[in-house]
Formats: C-alpha cells, sequence, structure tokens
C-alpha cells in the first residue's frame, strides 16, 4: 500500500484519534461512527459546517454544483483519507457535497474537539496543514492542466499520479485496486467518456496498462511516464 493512502506523520495515530476502540462516557457525541448506504450524501453544500469525517470504509466523491446544475467532481477519497477540513479554518457552510459512492463509514469529530486536540499536539497541527496544503496544490496542478494541455495528456497524467498515490508495488508492476468508471475519470480530468475510452484502449493495446471494473494494472510506469507528450 502508498504510504500516501493512509495519512500518517510520526507518531500520530490519526485512527486511533477517529476512532477510538474504546470511548468514555460523554465522548460519543465527539466520536461519531455513520454508515451511508452507495448513493447518499454525506453532506451537501450550504449546510452547517460543525463535523471533519475521517473514511475508514468505502469512497467518498467530494464535488460541487454549476449555477447551471453540472456536476463538477473535486476529488475521490478511499479510506484512511479524510475531509471536511475546511471547518477548521472558519468555513460556516459548506461550498461541496460529500457523496458516498459505495457503502461506506466514516468517524466524525466536532470541529472544536479537533482544534482543542490541535492546541493539545503540534504533530496533528502539521497532519492537518499537509492535508489542506496538498489539496490545494493538487486543485493547482488540475487547473494547470485544464488551460495547457490536452485530453489525452490529462489523462495519462491521472493515470500516473494515481499509480504513484494509490498503487501498490507488485514485482515491477503497480496495482491500484478499486479502479475508477470511465466516467468517473472523465469528470475528474474534465474530458469525455469516449476519450477516456479510446486512451485506455490504446494504452492497454501498448502493453502499458491492463484494467477491468475492479483493478488498474500499471505493467511499467516509466513507459506511461514517457507516454505522456
Amino acid at each position: 500500500m502508498s504510504n500516501q493512502s493512509l495519512w500518517y506523520l510520526e507518531n500520530i495515530d490519526v485512527i486511533g484519534i477517529f476512532c477510538p476502540k474504546k470511548i468514555g462516557p460523554g465522548n460519543m457525541e465527539q466520536h461519531v461512527h455513520r454508515n451511508y448506504k452507495k448513493g447518499e450524501y454525506i453532506y451537501l453544500a450550504e449546510e452547517h459546517a460543525d463535523k471533519i469525517f475521517f473514511l475508514t470504509e468505502g469512497r467518498v466523491k467530494i464535488g460541487a454544483y454549476s449555477d447551471s446544475g453540472k456536476e463538477i467532481t473535486k476529488t475521490i477519497l478511499g479510506p484512511g483519507e479524510v475531509f471536511g477540513e475546511l471547518s477548521l479554518i472558519g468555513e460556516e457552510k459548506r461550498r461541496d457535497f460529500a457523496f458516498a459512492m459505495e457503502d461506506t463509514i466514516v468517524c466524525a469529530m466536532s470541529a472544536e474537539e479537533m482544534k482543542m486536540m490541535m492546541r493539545d499536539h503540534n504533530a496533528l497541527s502539521l497532519f492537518l496543514m499537509k492535508i489542506m496544503g496538498s489539496r490545494m496544490l493538487e486543485m493547482e496542478q488540475r487547473l494547470e492542466s485544464l488551460v495547457f494541455k490536452d485530453s489525452r495528456t490529462r489523462i495519462i497524467e491521472f493515470l500516473h499520479e494515481l499509480g504513484e498515490k494509490k498503487g501498490q508495488r507488485v514485482g515491477y508492476e503497480m496495482l491500484v485496486r478499486k479502479f475508477m468508471t470511465h466516467q468517473e475519470i472523465a469528470n475528474l480530468t474534465a474530458t469525455s467518456r469516449q476519450t477516456v475510452t479510446t486512451v485506455l484502449n490504446e494504452l492497454r493495446s501498448d502493453n502499458i496498462i491492463t484494467f477491468n471494473r475492479k483493478r488498474l494494472l500499471i505493467r511499467d510506469m516509466d513507459r506511461l511516464r514517457d507516454a505522456i507528450p
């Protein structure tokens, strides 16, 4: 498993913070385990932002809707990742939505309790700063990609980044479990489903990748990178 797939910093036990095995009396409101069925919203835009969430099982899509009603996908998260973190820096209402893409379990903690813990643990503050900084950098890179790069390049770069962040090395190959649908990739790269399908099939014909609905196997990360114009 990639060390970036589970946010972990030095001696900070993130799972222990959000999902303690033993919860003392009176602490249930701060540490709430919530189950969401596939297709349910965890929160919507304009809702009160008072909690930060840790994803333990499933997948969550973070997105927004344009004025015309078009859905904009910002990111897709997997187990071990945190979301709703803007509530820690003064966001009073959500600016995006969080959607369960499959049966999902999250642990929720109130923003106020998290702030108290951050005051007591400097490393925890650094951990959350790393999350927010990485998310900002990712959005800047996506914006630059939209402006300066064509559809094919954006798709290949996305696959390479997916392998680096979510991949598990198997010999010389990189395995990404729970591969996304072609439409999900299209949403994240601002391309069309047809273009995604064409690029994936080309890469498979060149024996650079193989894939099905459940997984992506990158046979050669260097060749995939070299396929970027």
